[in-house]
């Protein structure tokens, strides 16, 4: 695969989508950070678990939220976020899921803890932006949460990027709207 285009990350899942097998092999080498092909793991694991089967994801819990912090490529953190935004999406969603069965404290926490990383360290706007998400998401049963990503908000992303800013906003307004 050459490059992230719709097509090609569609034609490498399909591969995957036939033999699930595969799928395991995929989560592995998504963290094997040394290696560039990590980078189009993650586009295929991303692209899977958006468009196909975030349910696949639920043996390799433990292994994602164990390995996400040790991402280095940016090209493999923004797929990865957007996943955690999945998870958290899925784990507050009104319908009872897969994921929110077998989504686990611990695992949560690793996301987290994660996620605060990527806030406060120099990330591309995609993985601000997904992460703050899921931040609020799981903020929604963890007070402290909010307050810590409130506090990052206002004092060093609201001075970033006008997509950040923007984000950064959106969130604050949600976290208002929460604290009433």
């Amino acid at each position: 695969m050459e490059n992230p285009k719709r097509e090609n990350r569609q034609r490498v899942a399909n591969i995957v989508l036939e033999n699930q097998n595969l799928f395991k092999d995929l989560v592995t080498l998504t963290f094997k950070v040394d290696d560039k092909t990590s980078i189009k793991a993650a586009w295929i694991l991303e692209w899977i678990c958006t468009h196909h089967h975030l349910k696949w994801m639920i043996p390799h819990l433990d292994e994602f939220s164990n390995n996400i912090s040790t991402l280095k490529f940016d090209s493999a953190i923004r797929p990865c976020a957007k996943i955690c935004e999945h998870f958290a999406n899925a784990f507050y969603a009104s319908k009872e899921n897969e994921i929110k069965q077998n989504l686990t404290n611990t695992q949560i926490d690793k996301i987290v803890s994660c996620g605060f990383d990527w806030l406060i360290t120099p990330q591309k706007i995609a993985v601000r932006a997904y992460t703050m998400n899921t931040l609020y998401l799981f903020g929604l049963n963890r007070d402290w949460i909010h307050s810590e990503l409130k506090h990052l908000i206002e004092t060093k992303i609201i001075h970033e990027s006008k997509g950040c800013k923007a984000r950064g906003k959106h969130i604050l307004q949600l976290i208002a709207k929460r604290e009433k």
